[in-house]
């Protein structure tokens, strides 16, 4: 079992994803970040400068734990030394968040360097749900499921990803991670519309927003295909859609994703900057 009140959680602030090449920027002056996200994988090890760097930062900014490998979503076990190497990391490091995505990476034994959607379905519902109940009762604290991006959907989904999403909350107690841009991409994608998708998400279970850039290509036909990649600025569209959300949900922690292609921090500061004013408006 899991206990949410021993979690303090992140402040509704603009938060970025820590890249070790900004670290003296960060600690000389980090306005307007007030928190840290790191992927878990990176700091699995027990030494070394990337530990060395953490531990110094969570001294002073609230960190947000954001795993890319646990492969929620996929049919088979859990695996239980990735699990345990990840308790090893929420343990002392003791974050104010933990989330993973909706999605799965791996087969038998093969990691495969992607996050695979999944139908929408009552058997992957059951799947997911044990899944992060394991999780969670591993990690004794409660984790956040964020939606994916789109590029497909399953002729034999039976539930809309909102509805998979609300009812996996349900079920297991976990908070969402609402990821804006992802619903951009998708609704692009799957010609729906984003505004329609943030109405019927169960915003009162978001612990966490994220923003971030896409690559932009076209399908077969055609028509626009938006690609997840964390490697731009994030466009204007996004930055309204997120206004659109704010409005419905209030302030939320929010974080900046730009993990490809990395810019210089006065760079990445302009885009927490453009995300505060967000924040303010809805805080007014």
């Amino acid at each position: 079992m899991f206990d949410v009140s021993r979690d303090a959680p992140l402040p509704p602030l603009p938060g970025v994803g820590y890249k070790p090449q900004h670290y003296a920027d960060i600690i000389k002056n980090p306005d307007p970040v007030g928190w840290l996200e790191i992927h878990a994988e990176n700091y699995m090890g027990d030494g070394g400068r990337p530990i060395a760097q953490l531990r110094h930062l969570a001294e002073r900014f609230p960190i947000s734990v954001h795993g890319v490998g646990l492969s929620i979503g996929s049919e088979g076990d859990l695996d239980p030394d990735h699990l345990a190497r990840l308790k090893h990391l929420v343990d002392w490091l003791n974050p104010a968040s933990f989330s993973e995505h909706l999605a799965w990476s791996t087969h038998d034994s093969h990691f495969l360097n992607d996050l695979l959607p999944l139908p929408y379905t009552e058997t992957t519902l059951a799947q997911v749900a044990s899944h992060i109940t394991q999780v969670q009762d591993t990690l004794g604290r409660q984790m956040l499921l964020e939606n994916p991006s789109s590029y497909l959907a399953f002729a034999e989904s039976t539930l809309s990803e909102t509805e998979f999403l609300r009812e996996i909350a349900a079920r297991t107690g976990c908070g969402l991670l609402l990821d804006v841009n992802n619903v951009f991409v998708s609704a692009t994608n799957l010609k729906t519309s984003p505004q329609a998708y943030i109405d019927a998400f169960p915003l009162e279970a978001v612990g966490e927003l994220h923003l971030g850039g896409h690559d932009e290509d076209e399908d077969e036909t055609g028509a626009p295909l938006l690609i997840d990649s964390h490697g731009k600025a994030i466009v204007d569209p996004v930055w309204s859609l997120l206004d659109y959300t704010l409005e419905r949900s209030g302030p939320k922690p929010l974080l900046i994703e730009w993990d490809n292609d990395v810019p210089d921090w006065a760079t990445l500061a302009k885009e927490a900057t453009r995300a505060a004013t967000a924040l303010t408006k809805v805080a007014a």
